[in-house]
């Protein structure tokens, strides 16, 4: 009799262990599993360990017929049933205002929106991601990208990707499914050779075509849940050529305008980070507020819609606002940013530039002069906190504005700006809560906001 109690509890055991995302049915099953071994290690009558058994039993057969149920469905519909789970956590987190006690993120709560939040869906997303990545395509335009200058975003996503613990090997689990071209490497080497669009567009497009006709993944949802990540300027242009990828798929973007088809609801916006040296050695850091002499100072070509307004207003007008085209020899860039309390960040060609995250590393607090830019993290992140939002309208009142934000604002602001650094930096190997990581929530958010049913069913 004691060897069936036994067995019966091995049984309901290794039932379980097939179905760990029902996670109220654990819990019960645990009860009764301890009930009926306690009963069993006294040597209690018989008829108690009938009766908690035979409840177990019951138990063990309500899984078997949930995990019978969900094996009719396909991949997707069971990879979406994990996904409901998560999006429960997250919102009875937000509901109910429960910290998960993250000691990562202690006191830093006054930068996001809603912290509670923010740490469950990291926490959900450290717990159940994964993301499947094509290895179809041959470097440099695929699984490859440069780690340097301007766009060096790009290619390290692209390389850490490669090997990060969120990557899976078996597509029917996957959450996400990566596009791994660079459009970098697309634009150096197709473009080089003719300076033509089209070209350019053909190689997005022929991957799209290559990965859809071997695998069924794309056409099961027209691309729903997959992404591709981008800094160049030609991102959004060369995405144009798949109209699947533009109206359902995430678009990782640094060039995030909102005037130029970036959904934010759909999109995820990017952070431009330049990185002359491929790490960020001697770019994080700078002198206390009080050592801070120069108000406001930007210094960039004059090019775009906005900054020739800008030059206009106030290129060599002041000597508080400190606004150059190109710096003479014999003036440091970066001596100049540690030198002012706020920096400019402004539109040129296009929306995104490298400057605002030069500011948060060496503390000067960026100066936003962007129209229609989807601004990265903010669904997590209140810009607000840390930086200075100027309408392009406006910035003929630039230094009256920044002079009426009180000394204790502007203060907070710098101190919050240290406590956002880390989710722009960039880190070999990436860290918890670095410029990676914050991507890779970002993408994830995304995947939450949408329920997806198979067109193949």
């Amino acid at each position: 009799m004691r060897e069936q109690y036994v067995f019966l509890l091995l049984f309901s055991v290794a039932v379980k262990s097939l179905l760990v995302d029902f996670e109220t049915i654990d819990n019960l099953l645990d009860g009764h599993i301890l009930e009926v071994t306690k009963l069993l290690d006294r040597g209690n009558d018989l008829h108690n360990v009938q009766d908690k058994a035979n409840s177990l039993q019951n138990q063990t057969q309500l899984i078997h017929s949930k995990d019978k149920f969900l094996r009719t469905y396909d991949d997707l519909e069971r990879v979406e049933y994990s996904l409901r789970s998560a999006r429960a956590k997250i919102k009875e987190a937000k509901n109910k205002n429960v910290s998960v006690s993250d000691m990562d993120l202690t006191s830093e709560g006054s930068i996001y929106w809603n912290h509670v939040t923010f740490e469950r869906s990291y926490k959900e997303m450290e717990k159940r991601l994964k993301i499947f990545i094509y290895e179809e395509g041959e470097p440099p335009i695929f699984h490859n990208g440069h780690c340097t200058n301007i766009y060096a975003i790009e290619g390290l996503f692209l390389q850490n990707i490669e090997t990060s613990p969120f990557r899976t090997r078996n597509p029917s689990e996957a959450h996400l499914f990566f596009l791994p071209f660079s459009v970098t490497e697309i634009a150096m080497v197709v473009y080089q050779n003719d300076h033509k669009w089209g070209p350019m567009r053909k190689v997005a497009k022929d991957y799209v075509n290559v990965i859809s006709n071997k695998y069924t993944y794309w056409n099961r949802t027209m691309g729903a849940d997959h992404f591709m990540v981008a800094c160049h300027d030609w991102g959004p242009e060369i995405s144009f050529a798949i109209p699947s990828l533009v109206n359902n798929s995430i678009r990782g973007l640094c060039n995030a305008n909102m005037s130029e088809r970036f959904n934010p609801l759909k999109d995820v916006s990017i952070p431009e980070i330049h990185l002359p040296t491929g790490t960020t050695k001697g770019l994080i850091g700078g002198p206390l507020p009080s050592k801070r002499t120069i108000l406001v100072f930007f210094a960039g070509g004059n090019h775009g819609p906005v900054r020739p307004i800008l030059f206009k207003h106030w290129e060599n007008k002041d000597p508080y606002v400190q606004v150059h085209q190109y710096l003479p020899k014999n003036m440091s860039y970066y001596k100049l940013v540690r030198k002012s309390k706020y920096c400019i960040c402004a539109s040129g060609y296009e929306v995104a530039s490298p400057r605002m995250v030069e500011g948060i590393y060496m503390g000067c607090v960026p100066v936003l002069i962007k129209d229609h830019y989807a601004l990265p993290f903010g669904d997590v992140l209140d810009w607000e906190k840390f930086a200075v939002i100027i309408p392009v309208k406006e910035i003929p009142n630039l230094k009256k504005i920044l002079l009426e934000i009180p000394e204790e604002k502007y203060l907070e602001m710098h101190k919050n700006g240290l406590k956002v650094r880390r989710h722009f930096e960039v880190n070999y190997p990436p860290k918890r809560y670095d410029v990676f990581h914050m991507i890779l929530h970002s993408i994830w958010l995304r995947r939450l906001n949408v329920h997806l049913h198979s067109l193949q069913s």
